[in-house]
């Protein structure tokens, strides 16, 4: 772990957003020292490396899916997780209503958003499937959708990475305007490399991993 650079995301964040953890790639051992320093919210990409984690680990642990959730593993993930910051397309939310309703359970859930002007590869939604899939999603009892993810693009122009984030803002108010801000609170943005840029552009929760590991 990296004591300094915790506490510089934590001063950073201080006030404006809450830190969720990304534990992938990385060992139990190497997550607990996080949380022994009070981390509770941990994000994971992948079902396989998110499964063992959730049996070694506490389960005090709120666990966050961020990669790309295929339909055939919502199964398996819904039934252990808090919150899946990768809702993608109303096929998705469907599965995720499904397997929900069988456990009694409501899944909270960001959109995720490809807002990204530099790569086609990244997963997510255009800003103009926003809004039906919002609207479908309130005809779901189990899919609480709370707000959006989005992902900066893997570039150097901080510039582009500022425009990308503050378009993403300007996602998050139009759903608060139409669904009240309260429901609609996460505005999931930014990474070990740009999370101070989305700070400043209105994210209320910063996703870092590598910069902490």
């Amino acid at each position: 772990m990296n004591r300094e650079h915790y506490l510089k995301v934590k001063e950073a964040i201080e006030g404006k957003a809450s830190l969720l953890v990304v534990s992938k790639y990385h060992t139990v051992e190497e997550a607990m020292e996080y949380y022994d320093l009070g981390v509770r919210h941990f994000g994971e990409n992948r079902m396989q490396e998110l499964l063992p984690k959730v049996d070694a680990m506490p389960k005090d642990i709120h666990w966050h899916f961020l990669g790309h959730l295929q339909k055939d593993k919502v199964k398996k993930v819904v039934p252990v997780v808090a919150m899946i910051q990768s809702l993608d397309s109303i096929g998705l939310a469907d599965k995720i209503e499904q397997a929900c309703a069988k456990i009694a359970k409501t899944m909270p859930c960001l959109i995720e958003l490809h807002l990204a002007e530099d790569d086609g590869e990244k997963t997510g939604i255009g800003k103009e499937e926003l809004f039906p899939l919002m609207e479908h999603c309130q005809s779901l009892p189990h899919v609480d959708v709370q707000g959006i993810m989005v992902m900066g693009p893997n570039v150097e122009d901080k510039e582009a990475i500022r425009r990308t984030f503050q378009e993403g803002h300007r996602c998050f108010f139009e759903l608060q305007k139409r669904y009240g801000a309260n429901q609609i609170k996460i505005y999931s943005a930014g990474m070990s490399n740009d999370f101070l840029i989305a700070l400043e552009e209105g994210s209320t929760q910063v996703r870092v991993g590598s910069y902490l590991f």
